[in-house]
């Protein structure tokens, strides 16, 4: 009877924290109205379908593809949508299924390594992780990326304990799916696959290789394309090559949410050293216990392909931290582990599981309520649009991060936008894509603007921002159209400017 008990105690209590973790990710997709460029883009690209979206992706431009991401979850988003629709509570329930598949996945991969305490901690941190809160919700693949990594991670840790060629076909399966669903989840594979080397375990060692060959071969129909799709890359990408900050970022994007305001960086970063710091020392001091090397492969999983890739990147930049979404979840793992079975004193535990929700909690409201670029009030400033303007009005975007957001609110309020600097690090939408999208860049004002009566811009704050701290009076755009037009007003819409400039 009591086992009995504490059996249905446990289930109650993973149940509760499943229900947490559910109501926390639905309010955040019922309460946040708007959606910034990229995930504008998983809509208006995946609603093309499939012929179109390949042609958007792998029509050369020079020597390289049109864009970096392989299709695997835009097309999962376009049969979503044929069955659901295109708004913005259903696409951005296809995450929160993922979401929530990560939270099953690290309960069960948590109790196979070491045991329900554990499994029921690791659970209620990513149930409330601010980090893993977001993707949850976004209309992009980190969800999805997350999943098929932390499956394969579960498959390949059932494999080695039993050696079932089904556990290694599901290795070999999720590995695929994983690839297909971002090209960087090549660098957690490869230390996950790595591991056998460190343990010396040739027998699962031949098993890997084996089923790592498997994946190759699912995944090579995309693989012949990677080398265009570096090209892209090479050619024009934004990331800047990290520097030794990025821990400190990482460590914050592993317990927080990221931009905080100025007053909160502190302490969160002070909380998320103090995690980390613990739980190093937690594993440092249990190097003789019986469950080290399980406890330090979580350690591992949870730096190793951060380190990797901050190494890749010295050469060509591509640290992106959304992209460690699966290592923040064993990120989770490894501190559940570290506060519960390292001998850590009960008080320091409690004060610093205070301290780490604390920081989840903040990090969640910052999230919800964040609506600076490049999110902005898109579909109400559209409206507005559609009310006040008059025949030979143009309306344009001064860059493409406003534009794809106020399509897909106005698919029909006719709108331009500026190009990027051909060539630049910025310039990520090719005209194989724009031509997909139905849109077509104009090269600068006067393209756009030649036979208009009155001119409406719009134009993010931060933008703005960027050229005045340069030493520039205003942005190259807003100074053109003074010099050409005549200024009538301009409005405030959150972090987005709008300017009404008439001949």
């Amino acid at each position: 009877m009591t086992i009995l008990k504490k059996i249905n105690k446990h289930k109650l209590q993973l149940f509760s924290i499943l229900f947490v973790a559910l109501g926390v990710r639905l309010t955040g997709i019922f309460l946040r109205p708007s959606i910034r460029y990229d995930e504008a883009f998983s809509v208006l690209f995946s609603e093309k379908g499939l012929q179109a979206m390949i042609a958007g992706t792998l029509s050369l431009t020079g020597s390289s593809a049109a864009d970096i991401h392989p299709l695997g979850y835009y097309a999962l988003l376009w049969g979503w949508m044929r069955l659901f629709g295109d708004s913005l509570i259903a696409t951005r329930m296809l995450s929160l299924l993922a979401g929530m598949g990560v939270i099953i996945l690290t309960y069960i991969l948590s109790s196979e390594l070491f045991n329900k305490r554990v499994a029921l901690l690791a659970v209620s941190l990513v149930a409330l992780s601010p980090f893993q809160v977001r993707y949850s919700q976004e209309i992009r693949m980190y969800a999805f990326l997350a999943f098929w990594l932390l499956l394969a991670t579960l498959a390949y840790f059932y494999g080695t304990k039993s050696m079932k060629w089904y556990w290694w076909g599901i290795f070999s399966l999720s590995a695929a799916l994983a690839q297909y669903t971002h090209n960087l989840a090549a660098f957690y594979l490869i230390t996950l696959a790595a591991i056998p080397l460190f343990t010396k375990d040739w027998k699962s060692l031949r098993a890997v290789v084996v089923s790592s060959g498997l994946a190759i071969i699912l995944y090579l129909p995309w693989l012949v394309h990677l080398p265009s799709q570096f090209a892209k890359i090479v050619q024009s990408y934004w990331i800047e090559r990290p520097g030794g900050e990025k821990f400190f970022t990482l460590l914050l994007t592993y317990t927080t949410y990221l931009p905080l305001p100025d007053s909160w960086i502190l302490p969160a970063t002070f909380v998320s050293l103090l995690i980390f710091s613990l739980a190093l020392w937690q594993t440092i001091k249990s190097r003789r216990r019986e469950n080290f090397i399980k406890g330090f492969l979580v350690f591992y999983l949870t730096f190793a392909p951060p380190i990797l890739v901050f190494l890749i990147s010295q050469w060509k930049p591509v640290f992106l931290e959304r992209t460690f979404l699966p290592s923040g979840v064993i990120y989770c793992i490894w501190v559940a582990w570290a506060f519960l079975e390292t001998n850590l004193p009960p008080k320091i535990g409690w004060i610093a599981l205070s301290a780490i929700i604390i920081v989840f909690i903040t990090g969640i409201f910052q999230y919800m309520a964040y609506v600076d670029f490049p999110y902005g009030p898109f579909q109400e400033m559209g409206a507005y649009l559609n009310k006040n303007r008059q025949t030979g009005d143009v309306i344009v975007h001064s860059n493409k991060l406003s534009l794809l957001p106020s399509i897909y609110f106005n698919r029909s309020l006719p709108q331009e936008f500026i190009g990027d600097l051909p060539g630049g690090q910025s310039d990520t939408l090719a005209p194989s894509t724009q031509v997909v999208l139905g849109l077509e860049e104009q090269p600068d004002l006067e393209a756009v603007t030649s036979k208009a009566s009155r001119i409406w811009l719009i134009i993010f704050k931060r933008s703005i921002d960027e050229y005045t701290r340069a030493g520039h009076p205003t942005h190259d755009h807003i100074a053109w159209l003074n010099e050409h037009y005549r200024f009538d007003h301009k409005e405030d819409w959150g972090s987005l400017k709008l300017y009404l400039y008439t001949k």
